[in-house]
């Protein structure tokens, strides 16, 4: 097998085995804790950027198929695993994971020690990496490690324009019609559009750069921001556009990155966690049922809040309730508006693959557009 050496910003080395793609790839590298997902972890645009970890030990065992992509491309900038499945074992199976990586030139690394990398990464936080095979890795460390000293960095980073559609387009909804949505597409996932196309709702998906004016030009009955990669303290322009959409009182709700730019536009501070949740088996408390749900997620960024659970809104949208916390470590995990038809979580409902116990989201963002149709 071809030799492959992750090298840490720190200068911790894991040597290894070249995974898909030979070559060289540099990124902010995380870990991600589902056991389960991997084809729709490779897939989120969310990932884009980053070299992602799997602490599952065994990895690929039930190949790829194209039911369960995310997007129409891998979006990982690097990918590694300890025990690549040497088969395949799934009857939806079209090809192994490997084929898949190596088709779309994403460089990774196996046969290393993925336990000890994410008590590193646990311990120290998410960094800057570089994944090295073939002829690279036969340059030496301290070469190899300038290179990754000199990669960019996450925080500051607006990667919206990097993944997010070219043109908009429509999508239908299932049924009769509750309402049409406007999204602003900051990196999407498929099974995002799916829940809400089943449960009625006409779609219109705008790219990132879009205005306000744009957003309403269908007169939607409310407006969607996705999730997706990047620091939202770079993303004033979206920030902006959002604060017009709550002026005008339409009904809002976003997920992840979406919710970090709720809380931007509410005139809260955001921040870089240490090393991020990302993963399907997160615990967060819904402050409104008292319900504990499981919960996808994938973010490195989150919303800071003082005091609460109701506080004023800093930038004069009326009061804001912290709706949802993380019980790992009390990071807020949803905000909703108390004066204006505004809320967001910082998780995934969609949840594709994982947990389905927050997928009531969906629902309660019909019933926010029922109780406000003919009201402006």
């Amino acid at each position: 097998m071809t030799k492959a050496i992750l090298v840490l910003e720190d200068g911790r080395t894991f040597v290894g085995k070249a995974y898909g793609a030979e070559g060289k790839t540099l990124g902010e590298i995380v870990f991600a804790t589902g056991m389960t997902g991997y084809q729709e972890t490779l897939t989120d645009p969310s990932y884009a950027g980053q070299i992602v970890v799997q602490t599952a030990p065994h990895i690929g065992n039930t190949g790829v198929n194209a039911r369960d992509e995310e997007s129409d491309r891998i979006w990982v900038s690097g990918y590694v695993v300890r025990d690549a499945s040497r088969m395949v074992s799934n009857f939806r199976s079209e090809k192994s994971l490997d084929e898949n990586l190596l088709e779309q030139s994403v460089v990774g690394i196996s046969s290393i020690d993925t336990r000890a990398l994410t008590k590193h990464l646990r311990s120290l936080g998410s960094m800057r990496a570089g994944i090295f095979s073939g002829s690279f890795a036969d340059t030496p460390v301290d070469e190899l490690l300038n290179q990754v000293n000199s990669s960019e960095f996450m925080k500051g980073l607006s990667l919206s324009a990097r993944v997010t559609t070219v043109e908009p387009y429509s999508v239908s909804a299932n049924g009769a019609s509750k309402g049409r949505i406007s999204i602003l597409d900051l990196g999407i996932k498929r099974s995002t559009i799916e829940n809400m196309a089943a449960r009625g709702l006409d779609i219109d998906v705008f790219p990132a750069h879009s205005t306000a004016d744009q957003l309403l030009a269908n007169k939607p009955s409310a407006v969607f921001f996705s999730n997706g990669p990047g620091d939202p303290e770079a993303a004033e322009t979206q920030v902006s556009v959002l604060r017009e959409i709550l002026t005008a009182k339409i009904p809002f709700f976003g997920i992840c990155f979406g919710n970090q730019l709720l809380g931007r536009a509410l005139g809260f501070e955001t921040y870089k966690l240490k090393f991020g949740h990302r993963g399907i088996n997160q615990p967060v408390m819904d402050r409104t049922t008292n319900k504990v749900e499981v919960t996808a997620h994938n973010h490195g960024f989150a919303v800071r809040v003082e005091g609460g659970p109701e506080i004023d809104s800093p930038a004069g949208f009326g009061k804001v309730l912290v709706s949802h916390i993380s019980l790992n470590d009390n990071v807020v995990e949803g905000l909703q508006c108390l004066d204006i038809p505004a809320f967001s979580v910082q998780y995934h409902p969609e949840a594709a693959a994982g947990p389905h116990d927050s997928n009531y989201l969906f629902d309660r963002l019909v019933e926010l557009i029922e109780s406000q149709q003919g009201v402006k």
